[in-house]
């Protein structure tokens, strides 16, 4: 329709009439057609607008083309005449008025699916936030936790199964629940469930203090000794099977909370990370879902009310799995490199964890040392040392650096 182009009418337009319009068919939005009509008057220049359309358009064959084709014929109009009759227009604003009110109704139904994924969306981005301000953090944290170690002690009880209790809690948490099976089959479900999820709390809290004690000396010293050049700490974590993650804790605050907001720095970022993973399948899933529910009107069901109800369950299991994998992430999680220390993170701004393939790094990096080694002895016991240069590469077509005025290819770089 012309939007963003300024049509200007030259010498002697105005004059023969201005810009003249025309459309070779008319628009299923009645909208556009206005906005091509109001080209030819804009800011009260002169013009005209002439729109043809015939009845084989799609506009006009989705509307019952025939019949008026039919009545023309009986009319006595012959092919190819122009035809200027009001029944005419009229049919065609009308089959454009049911167009519009067919695209509102899709839109309608468009927004009613969003309207459901904002619901969840909402609700993460929420408890995404708490992680990644560290409000409400440790109350979230602390309701995953009740979650599944509750499931756990449930789920064992109702089978009266001691052994799949101590099984799931080990795989799941790397935990051994302090639990005789005696107490396991004395106690009620309920006593069970408090006297497992207090245990694993000590549990829990004595690990990260274990990690802490070790982490504390190495952000003081690297504070006191390297402050003014490095602000954070890198701490490689793992729980020795998902991806590792590169923690960023800052020097000063670990070192004033006497290495509190380490382990909250840790918490944040196992959080952080496993909610975006978990919320990007979650969303492929609900893609999925979306596609599906559309053979229902085959059965003349409504697809958005089974869309309603199995994106509340989708949305369940992913709550489900978030507590499960946050959980499991933060009582199994240790240090990827025990006896080395945390190396200092460059005084660059970097995301707070990053994909660390460290298995492969560490070979790599043994590797290269060796090498390097082998190299440094060799030098020692042989004559010709390899010649470094430190200074800036010289292209072939710059100036030679000796100043004789000559391109470096015609002078030091010739041969």
């Amino acid at each position: 329709a012309g939007r963003g182009t300024d049509i200007k009418l030259g010498a002697g337009v105005k004059d023969a009439g201005g810009l003249a319009i025309i459309g070779t068919e008319r628009h299923d939005s009645r909208r556009v057609d206005r906005q091509l009509r109001g080209r030819s008057g804009r800011q009260g220049d002169p013009g005209s607008t002439q729109f043809y359309i015939s009845l084989e358009d799609e506009l006009m064959r989705l509307f019952q083309s025939e019949r008026i084709a039919g009545l023309m014929d009986k009319m006595g109009h012959k092919e190819g005449e122009m035809i200027q009759h009001s029944m005419v227009t009229k049919s065609i604003e009308r089959a454009q008025k049911k167009v519009e009110e067919n695209n509102f109704g899709i839109r309608k139904r468009l927004l009613e699916y969003d309207d459901v994924m904002n619901t969840q969306r909402d609700a993460i981005y929420k408890k995404r936030y708490s992680a990644l301000s560290g409000e409400r953090l440790e109350v979230d944290l602390y309701t995953m936790f009740m979650s599944l170690t509750s499931q756990l002690v449930t789920d064992a009880k109702s089978e009266n199964n001691f052994a799949a209790l101590q099984h799931s809690s080990w795989e799941i948490l790397g935990y051994n629940p302090e639990i005789t099976e005696a107490e396991f089959k004395s106690q009620s479900a309920a006593q069970l469930v408090d006297d497992y999820q207090d245990k694993f709390m000590h549990f829990y809290h004595e690990k990260s203090q274990r990690i802490i004690d070790k982490l504390l000396p190495i952000c003081t010293d690297v504070y006191k000794n390297e402050g003014t050049r490095y602000t954070r700490i890198n701490i490689p974590f793992t729980d020795g099977r998902a991806r590792a993650l590169g923690i960023a804790a800052t020097l000063k605050t670990a070192v004033e909370t006497n290495g509190k907001s380490i382990w909250k720095d840790i918490e944040k970022a196992v959080t952080l990370a496993i909610i975006d993973d978990e919320w990007k399948e979650h969303l492929r899933n609900m893609d999925e879902l979306k596609d599906s529910v559309q053979g229902a009107s085959f059965e003349q069901k409504d697809p958005l009310v089974i869309y309603k109800v199995e994106a509340f369950a989708l949305f369940q299991e992913f709550i489900g799995r978030v507590n499960k994998n946050v959980t499991s992430y933060l009582s199994k999680g240790t240090l990827l490199i025990e006896d080395a220390p945390p190396r200092p993170a460059a005084p660059i701004r970097r995301p707070a964890f990053a994909q660390n393939n460290s298995a492969m790094q560490r070979a790599e990096a043994e590797r290269r040392m060796q090498q390097q080694a082998a190299a440094n002895a060799g030098r020692e016991n042989s004559g010709p040392v390899t010649i470094v240069h430190d200074g800036p590469k010289v292209g072939r077509n710059d100036m030679c650096p000796c100043g004789s005025g000559k391109k470096y290819k015609n002078c030091h770089g010739a041969n």
